[in-house]
């Protein structure tokens, strides 16, 4: 192993870090993700709604009618905005073939009672194996007539009908007569008992109906209005005409697109608060203080301390803890005698002591060696009869100088 890998603790602080940091975006970003997956998607996917582009879908006569002037929203909730003033809207549901009728009741509930249009869905298609956007292979398909929840009406039939090249469909509409090409060969008819037809179609049902006491409006044909309608001018100046009029006769001042029964709603959740206005503030604050408690604690503690030696190694740390067992065993007072004879011993071997001599004769012979007033040998007689710790160390320390001063050492 190298030493620079046991140096750093087997690990790089800094790949560390940049680790954390890494996963705690990653984190943030993945639950913003999911709770905004919905609004930040583009929605065109070749489905049959208003973000959509492809041939079943409707972001051409969105387009068109924003070009006009007019008052477009596309609403990804199932509750309408509520306004100050009088403002209405005419909400357009482009549901599919596997919208169930209680998602469409609860979306009409939501509108609070305002004007609504149901663009009955036609085209069965898939995705384009190749290219984004673009609906695959697709073919008509008349849609239940269970689709519409019964507290709005029942549907007797829905089915497709022949007509002939360059048929016109003709009817009158918010105070005005609206004549509609018909493409193809065939169209999507219905016929109801709790709807009057506005738009007939030439050989009997209705295209475009009204149930009899509410603005409730059902399109049959959704080829009048969806991107199909686009093929030329004609077709795309009679799409816009109708939603007009359509419009007109709910009294209302502006569209809007419903994207909830399409899968682009955006519902009400406590993830999806977090990231939003007002509580997008709160958020970005509980984040700001996580990353500086998360910055105070690496640049508090750092890196592992590596554990000391319970005893360390050296002839200080040997003293040491002698002295401190002596300590704890409150026997200080009992190392008099030692000290003194050790003391004694260290001066007599130094300065050559003559051999032969007691300790009383080595005291007197020590202090023939001193210059003071203080005597070896009145300190070796008084250090055992210290009555405390402080006359210890009193006359301890006076030993301890002599010796340094007779043999000029520590």
């Amino acid at each position: 192993m190298s030493g620079g890998a046991a140096s750093d603790g087997g690990f790089n602080p800094r790949l560390i870090a940049g680790v954390v940091v890494i996963g705690v975006i990653a984190f943030i970003a993945l639950w913003a993700l999911i709770a905004l997956g919905p609004q930040l998607s583009s929605g065109n996917d070749g489905g049959g709604h208003a973000l959509s582009k492809a041939a079943p879908g409707y972001a051409g006569i969105v387009d068109l009618l924003e070009r006009s002037d007019a008052m477009v929203d596309l609403r990804r909730s199932e509750e309408a905005p509520q306004y100050e003033d009088e403002w209405r809207e005419l909400l357009v549901l482009t549901p599919s073939h596997q919208t169930k009728p209680d998602d469409l009741a609860r979306v009409i509930k939501g509108n609070r009672g305002g004007p609504v249009l149901i663009v009955l869905p036609k085209w069965q298609t898939g995705r384009h194996p190749d290219k984004a956007g673009w609906s695959g292979q697709g073919f008509p398909s008349a849609p239940s007539p269970k689709l519409l929840p019964p507290t709005i009406g029942a549907i007797d039939k829905i089915i497709s009908e022949s007509h002939a090249r360059g048929a016109t469909a003709t009817g009158f509409v918010g105070g005005r007569n609206v004549a509609l090409p018909l493409s193809g060969l065939r169209a999507q008819v219905m016929t109801s008992g709790d709807f009057a037809t506005m738009i007939g179609f030439p050989h009997g049902g209705a295209l475009l109906a009204k149930r009899t006491h509410d603005e409730i409006y059902i399109l049959s044909e959704p080829d009048f209005v969806n991107n199909l309608a686009f093929a030329n001018r004609d077709r795309a100046r009679a799409a816009a005409m109708l939603i007009d009029a359509v419009a007109e006769d709910a009294d209302a001042d502006g569209i809007a697109f419903d994207l909830t029964l399409n899968g682009f709603g955006s519902q009400r959740s406590l993830l999806r608060f977090a990231f939003v206005p007002p509580f997008i503030g709160i958020t970005l604050c509980l984040i700001a203080a996580g990353l500086l408690a998360l910055w105070q604690a690496w640049m508090r503690f750092g890196p592992a301390l590596k554990p000391a030696r319970a005893i360390a190694v050296s002839k200080a740390a040997l003293i040491a803890n002698s002295a401190d067992l002596i300590k704890q065993a409150r026997r200080e007072l009992d190392g008099a005698d030692a000290y003194v004879k050790s003391q004694r011993s260290a001066i007599a071997r130094r300065l050559h002591a003559p051999a032969g001599l007691d300790d009383a004769a080595t005291d007197r012979w020590i202090d023939k060696h001193l210059r003071g007033d203080e005597t070896f040998s009145a300190l070796a007689r008084r250090l055992p009869l210290a009555r405390n710790t402080h006359e210890f160390l009193a006359d301890a320390q006076a030993l301890h100088d002599i010796r340094k001063d007779l043999l000029r050492d520590s």
